[in-house]
């Protein structure tokens, strides 16, 4: 296959559009990831590449040779092109040297017991990216996207996530929506800044909504409305105001994970 030279290709043009405009990458159910550990990630988790753009760089490295031949076995439109046009498809000041257009992952949401987390107005891209990686290895069984976060498909929250929405189920969804979701859920909890039960001493081994309110105004009023009260709050220094949302919620989901992985082995091995 012939490389491509011209950022007047229209593929290259269509990539741009979709790095530049939420609204289009929405319409057109595209985003673009680059890097050959998140196109690697994408494959391993059976994600339906769309199309796929490398360098002859990156081909130097048994790595690159390796991933590309993935891709070709998967049957994708794939095309090598020049570094200027690596560079006019990335969203980064130094490109990796591959870049991928796929749909968003679409994994069922759980009706089983386990921990669903709703980050509530997260417009930092970082942030949310962190914490769709961190709520994957702490486990959590899906994540709930109200309006007023930032475009999960976002470039800077997939590069942050690395990976972490290709395996965690999520959604984009409404508070009309979010209610039925959680409904069944034993408990369901805020965090705060002060205020309500200190983290570790709220029991979170059993069917468990975790809200996170974002960095600037906090939870907005349906989160309010929707924990009714119910507020958790991880002691810290009064001369502290506040945590990162990504921060906070690393602390709250893995003592979670502390306490599932606790009762989970007292199960296994019953009473002494």
């Amino acid at each position: 296959m012939r490389e491509i030279a011209s950022l007047n290709n229209s593929h290259v043009r269509r990539v741009q559009a979709l790095l530049r405009s939420t609204r289009r990458r929405l319409r057109e159910g595209l985003m673009v990831i680059e890097g050959l550990r998140l196109v690697r990630e994408a494959v391993c988790s059976a994600q339906k590449i769309t199309w796929g753009f490398y360098t002859a760089a990156f081909l130097a490295d048994e790595r690159g040779v390796a991933l590309v031949q993935q891709l070709q076995e998967l049957r994708c439109l794939n095309w090598q092109v020049t570094p200027e046009v690596l560079s006019a498809l990335s969203d980064t000041e130094s490109p990796q040297g591959i870049v991928a257009v796929l749909p968003p992952p679409q994994l069922p949401l759980s009706s089983g017991p386990g921990l669903t987390l709703i980050p509530d107005q997260i417009r930092d891209p970082g942030n949310l990216g962190t914490i769709f990686r961190t709520a994957w290895a702490a486990g959590v069984k899906q994540l709930l996207l109200p309006p007023g976060c930032v475009d999960p498909t976002n470039p800077k929250v997939l590069r942050a996530g690395m990976g972490g929405d290709f395996y965690l189920p999520w959604r984009r969804i409404s508070w009309e929506e979010i209610s039925p979701v959680v409904a069944e859920d034993e408990e369901l909890w805020l965090a705060e800044v002060r205020g309500g039960i200190a983290y570790d001493r709220v029991d979170w081994s059993g069917a468990v909504t975790l809200i996170i309110g974002g960095e600037a105004a906090g939870a907005s009023r349906q989160a309010r409305e929707l924990a009714a009260g119910q507020h958790v709050y991880i002691p810290m220094a009064r001369v502290v105001e506040s945590l990162n949302a990504a921060m906070a919620a690393a602390i709250l989901l893995f003592e979670a994970r502390r306490q599932r992985e606790l009762f989970h082995n007292l199960e296994e091995t019953g009473p002494r």
